[in-house]
């Protein structure tokens, strides 16, 4: 079911194979859109190489997903908000390309035009599981990493 968070059991798994070493993420803000563009780079390493795993993301389009040099289909590997990988090496680089949508729910990123001074504004309460609605991660607390925030905007 698109949105559901992860199990326990699958986040413990997921936590004991995996040590994510860094984010670069790119934020494209610039369209007068319902959706904004998303470039994120993982660096991560696995315990246990020739493992599978999933990287979370809420996106409605996912245009490009590259594990390891390996371009994957979108259409096949992501599917209700995760990207499975598989065949991982010791250490490795998934990058995702994707349209995430801004939302009006309180989770995610937030847009809306003020009717007063007809200036757009952005906001985001970004609990951890809405980090999957702005690109693509490892949405647990126990996975921590570097990251780096690129946003071109207006």
């Amino acid at each position: 079911m698109p949105g559901t968070n992860l199990t326990r059991a699958e986040a413990a798994e997921r936590a004991a194979l995996l040590e994510v070493r860094s984010y670069q993420v790119e934020l494209d803000l610039s369209a007068e859109a319902d959706t904004f563009r998303s470039v994120t780079r993982i660096e991560f390493d696995c315990a246990r190489p020739g493992a599978s795993s999933v990287v979370d993301l809420i996106a409605p389009a996912v245009h490009e997903i590259v594990l390891n040099g390996r371009r994957l289909d979108p259409a096949t590997a992501y599917l209700d908000s995760r990207i499975a990988i598989d065949d991982l090496a010791a250490e490795n680089v998934i990058e995702v390309v994707a349209d995430c949508a801004y939302v009006r729910t309180g989770e995610g990123l937030h847009r809306t035009v003020d009717p007063a001074d007809g200036l757009v504004y952005l906001y985001s309460h970004f609990q951890v599981p809405d980090a999957r609605r702005m690109y693509a991660s490892f949405e647990q607390p126990a996975l921590k990493a570097t990251w780096q925030l690129t946003v071109t905007a207006p």
